[in-house]
Order: structure tokens, then sequence, then C-alpha cells
């Protein structure tokens, strides 16, 4: 365990001082249930689960990410804080820090729970993340949550996102970027399909295709397509590579129309 626990605190940037507290962080609600019903009577510190720690880290990352950003950009309003802020601490976001630093290497399941994949699921890498951070908060204060938040929760996400906020787009809403940008256009409106399903239950992988649909009956043409572990992150990364293409394509018409405006006045 003291290996193991080692390995995370190198990923994490901090040495627990309490190393009990990252325990209970990784011990999911499976793992306490099936400790409580086997060995009834034991120490209650080892059978509790993160629960608590997650509601706790989910309020400290909120705190730490709106201070960064309050600092790192005095030109933004309270809306656009709030929109940035919930982009960062979303839990898409927070189960790809998880996956960034292994953490699902590191949970505390019960065996059944093991054995059907839970811990590749992003909803319980995220909570997990949130727990974890929780417990650098009770061992070590705001510090190591801001060392590790800036490294890893922020980074370069935060800067793409700024991007996107100057350029008008929905902060990782593409799905919504997309259909604004086309109506704008008058194109017409994107209509997503399946185009297959891969892998096992607990590992599946979709494959999304969006299409420019003009008008009522037609078939429309292919803008793009997608992939994700469910159906609605297939979709987004789907329309963010139609958002993409169309934004690129608008750029090249309109860099054409410039030299011909210039070639004429000539």
């Amino acid at each position: 365990m003291e290996a193991v626990l080692a390995e995370l605190e190198a990923a994490l940037g901090h040495d627990f001082a309490s190393p009990e507290l990252l325990v209970r962080a990784l011990t999911h609600r499976s793992l306490a249930n099936q400790r409580a019903l086997s060995e009834p009577g034991d120490g209650a510190a080892d059978a509790g689960d993160n629960e608590r720690l997650e509601f706790l880290g989910d309020a400290v990352l909120g705190l730490v990410v709106g201070e960064f950003l309050f600092l790192l950009h005095p030109e933004w309003q309270e809306g656009e804080l709030t929109r940035v802020r919930a982009q960062l601490v979303s839990r898409q976001h927070m189960a790809e820090v998880a996956t960034a630093i292994g953490l699902g290497n590191h949970l505390r399941l019960s065996r059944g729970e093991d054995r059907s994949g839970l811990r590749r699921k992003s909803t319980v890498l995220s909570n997990t993340m949130e727990a974890v951070i929780g417990a650098l908060f009770l061992d070590g204060g705001l510090e190591p949550v801001r060392v590790f938040a800036r490294r890893y929760v922020m980074g370069e996400a935060v800067e793409h996102l700024a991007r996107e906020l100057s350029s008008g787009a929905a902060l990782g809403n593409y799905k919504s970027a997309l259909q604004e940008h086309l109506q704008a256009a008058r194109a017409g409106t994107p209509v997503y399909r399946v185009k297959s399903e891969s892998g096992p239950d607990h590992r599946k992988r979709f494959l999304v295709e969006v299409r420019l649909k003009p008008a009522e009956g037609e078939p429309g043409r292919p803008l793009a397509r997608g992939t994700g572990s469910t159906k609605k992150h297939a979709e987004q990364n789907a329309a963010r590579r139609a958002l993409d293409r169309l934004t690129a394509a608008a750029a090249a018409d309109g860099l054409t129309n410039g030299n011909e405006e210039k070639r004429a006045k000539q």
C-alpha cells in the first residue's frame, strides 16, 4: 500500500502527513459496504468511503479555480468567470485530469465493481478526483491544491477556453456553437446519427456523424465525424470538428475574396 500511495503522491506533488486521508479519498462506497458486511466491528476509519471528501473537494476546487481565473483575467466580468470555471470543474474535465495522473489504477473498489470496469467510468473518476483534492486540502491546506490545479486542472485548458470565449463559441458546448454558426449563415440544421458502436458494455466507443440538412426531406451533406465513450461525447467531438472545418473554410474564402478585390483595384 505504501508503494502505491508513494506513486500517487508523486503524481499529486504532495507527500501526505496523514496518508489515511488519501486512502479514504480512494475508497469507493462499494468497498466500504463490502467490508462493513464481511468485517463487522472493524475500525471505522478503514471502512469509510470518499463521499464526504468528494463534497469538500468540490468546494475547494471551485474556490482555487475561481481565484486563479480572477487573478489571471482581470478583464473578465462575473459571467465570463463563471462560464470558464464551470468548464474547468466539469465532470468531463475532472475525469480527464484523473486519467492524466492514472488515478483509476489506485481506486479501492469492491471485487464485483472492479470486475465490472467501474474504475474506468468517467463519473467515478471525476468524483474520486474531487475526493483526492479534498484530502489534499485537509492534509496541507490550499497551497498543494493550488499547485496541483495549476498544473493539471488549468494548464493549457484555460487559454483554450479563453480563445473560445473571445470567439463567441459556446465554451465546450460545440453542438450549440455549430448550430449558432449554421443559423447565422442560414445554411441549414445539423443532424447527428450514430454510425457505429464498438467495444464491451463497460468500454463502449461511439462513432457519430453530423450532417448539414438544408431542408426537410433532403439527405444533407456530411460535415464531420467524431468518437467518444458516450453518444453525447461523440456528438460534441463531431460538432467540434465540423465547426473547425467550417471556420477554416470561411477564413479561406475571405482570404480569396480579399485577394480578388486587391487585383481588381490594381
